[in-house]
């Protein structure tokens, strides 16, 4: 351990960079994360992409992804992307303790005991999950590969979910044209941005607290440079820290004060002498940086220079100090239950009347089935499973099945979704806020919504098509591409399936040239503005 520990009396090293599972700081964000990937874990297979700047904490959410994966998931874990497809098959049948039986491992031949394992583990009840770290060194081939074996599906579901950990560039290797039917295959992707502010400072004083300290060795000036310099990247205020630390023992000081922290910066970061003409020749004025000592401004400067905040030296002296809050739990999730005294159907139908409700309509209790109601007034209903992902894109106020963890289900609805909290509707007439982790725990995957069909409209819409539904389709297409519109024959041809395709292209949907409900709804949520909209 560091030379300051007893020094400090910590117990260990707070700012070790080995990853320590009891140091793990979950942020608001970090834990959403964790929502999305769970939820994609248990969403139908595909691809789930989390990216995030070095140091911003994929590593830690993969952690905390793998303590919480349901029982039934059998994990592969690949740390070393620059594999050719030959070596990629091998690991993921060694992660997995495929056994491969003869001298021929050709990838055929790999191929086939990974499609065994998978149906064998599906008629289990298992479900396999391959996590691959730093995806952003995947060849182009390898992904093609990879996208190959998400194909093997049951007529249920996809058998193999695939998690891929990277930096920002994966986002743009999977924009390539060559690589668009795997971009169709992702089912929920998160990209993971470094702390903020108070995040920070709750960030350093959650390692300081795990490592048996109560006192406060960073005061909150010199957090505040911290942050700045750190740009709330969590392994740089770790490499930060800890020097700070070490300088602050050498000199015999009980807490890390400016000048330790600037002479810290300096050793981390390298001289100060290229920083300080660069900020010349960003043309800021060097003397309010001469006030906090030159370095550590420098620094945040260098670090940050692409930032907007950072254009002048004043306000890093004028930050209020702020209070920290009390380290998070590791996952802090709500449990979502039933709301007293409530019984199931009553809950269920609750939830429907809430429902018509939105769309500005009376469900009668006593009436018809759902779906009959909705049809009588210009609606259709859709049950289906997916997730928030998916959930914000349909944009459309659900009806959401849950379970309370005591093996009890119930329903409640959906009304307002934002990047933080989802609003829910309970059986008891109250609104809940729940973070977002909460519902990806709780909730199924299940959701039945309403949505309003084109005129004249009954049933999916193809080539041979004919009718003013029709022509309403080839009216929103228009309005969506800002084209005019060329003719007005209510007949479906083959532009208006080319049109389809490319919208349905564009919305991430299966291009096959049919405008089904998935297709109008996603194309309603572009072009009608009457409808209730679950992100205001």
């Amino acid at each position: 351990g560091p030379m300051y520990k007893e020094y400090f009396s910590f117990t260990e090293p707070p700012f070790s960079i080995a990853p320590d599972p009891r140091y793990l700081y979950m942020s608001g964000q970090h834990r959403e994360a964790l929502a999305h990937l769970l939820y994609g874990v248990e969403s139908d297979g595909g691809f789930v992409l989390l990216t995030g700047d070095v140091g911003t904490g994929k590593t830690t959410v993969c952690r905390c992804l793998l303590e919480n994966l349901p029982e039934h998931c059998d994990v592969a874990l690949i740390y070393n992307p620059k594999l050719n497809v030959q070596e990629l098959l091998a690991t993921i049948c060694e992660e997995f303790g495929i056994k491969v039986h003869g001298i021929d491992s050709g990838n055929k031949s790999y191929i086939q005991h990974i499609n065994a394992f998978l149906l064998e583990g599906h008629a289990k009840g298992r479900k396999a999950v391959l996590i691959i770290d730093e995806a952003q060194n995947l060849a182009v081939d390898v992904l093609e590969q990879l996208r190959l074996l998400t194909n093997l599906e049951t007529h249920e579901r996809k058998l193999l979910q695939i998690i891929l950990l990277g930096q920002p560039e994966l986002q743009e290797l999977l924009a390539r044209k060559d690589l668009r039917q795997l971009a169709q295959r992702i089912v929920a992707r998160y990209h993971l941005q470094p702390l903020s502010r108070v995040e920070s400072y709750a960030y350093v004083n959650h390692r300081l607290t795990v490592a048996g300290s109560g006192r406060q060795l960073f005061p909150p000036s010199t957090l505040r440079c911290i942050y700045r310099l750190s740009g709330g990247v969590p392994r740089v205020i770790n490499l930060l820290c800890d020097r700070a630390l070490l300088g602050a023992y050498v000199q015999g000081k009980d807490k890390v004060d400016g000048r330790t922290l600037a002479k810290a910066a300096q050793e981390v970061f390298g001289e100060p002498d290229q920083r300080t003409s660069r900020l010349q020749r960003l043309g800021l004025g060097l003397a309010g940086l001469a006030a906090l000592g030159g370095t550590v401004l420098a620094i945040a400067y260098y670090q940050r220079s692409g930032s907007v905040e950072q254009t002048s030296a004043a306000p890093v002296l004028k930050l209020p100090a702020v209070s920290v809050p009390a380290p998070l739990e590791v996952v802090a999730y709500d449990t979502l239950a039933l709301p007293e005294g409530v019984s199931k159907s009553s809950s269920d139908s609750a939830a429907l009347v809430a429902l018509f409700h939105l769309w500005g309509l009376n469900y009668k209790l006593d009436g018809e089935a759902l779906c009959q109601q909705a049809e009588g007034q210009g609606l259709r209903c859709l049950s289906d499973s997916g997730g928030l992902h998916e959930l914000r894109r349909l944009n459309l106020p659900v009806v959401l099945q849950f379970s309370d963890g005591k093996g009890s289900e119930f329903h409640a609805a959906l009304t307002a979704l934002d990047n933080r909290v989802a609003t829910l509707a309970m059986a008891d007439g109250s609104v809940k806020e729940i973070n977002l982790a909460t519902l990806a725990r709780s909730w199924n995957g299940a959701y039945t919504l309403l949505w309003r069909v084109p005129p004249e409209y009954n049933g999916s819409l193809q080539e041979g098509s004919a009718g003013k539904a029709v022509l309403w389709l080839r009216q929103q297409l228009n309005r969506v591409s800002g084209q005019k519109a060329t003719d007005s024959v209510p007949r479906f041809g083959p532009e208006l399936a080319r049109q389809v395709r490319e919208f349905q292209a564009s919305e991430g949907l299966q291009p096959d040239g049919i405008a089904g409900p998935l297709t109008l709804i996603r194309l309603m949520a572009r072009t009608d503005s009457d409808a209730p909209r679950l992100i205001k």
